[in-house]
């Protein structure tokens, strides 16, 4: 198995993490390889599909609906000499 070193991690970020992980009944050692193994399991945000958010952030529930102009014609075309 992999070892990770992490440095200058403060004092009371350890303390806290050392609190829960008593609370859970496991070491800091067990405790933070249980979360670390639970957040490399969870969806990343490439699984998220932008589709769905402009849906959520644009769609009928916040958009406005403009008239739009009757289309009589066409432009006319362009002939090239």
């Amino acid at each position: 198995m992999a070892s990770i070193t992490i440095r200058d991690i403060p004092d009371a970020t350890k303390e806290a993490l050392r609190i829960q992980a008593a609370q859970s009944g496991l070491s800091l050692e067990a405790y933070l390889r249980h979360v670390l193994k639970q957040l490399s399991c969870k969806e990343t945000t490439a699984n998220i599909n932008i589709l769905d958010i402009a849906q959520q952030c644009f769609g009928t529930k916040h958009g406005i609906d403009l008239e739009l102009p009757e289309r009589h014609s066409r432009r006319s075309s362009v002939t090239f000499d």
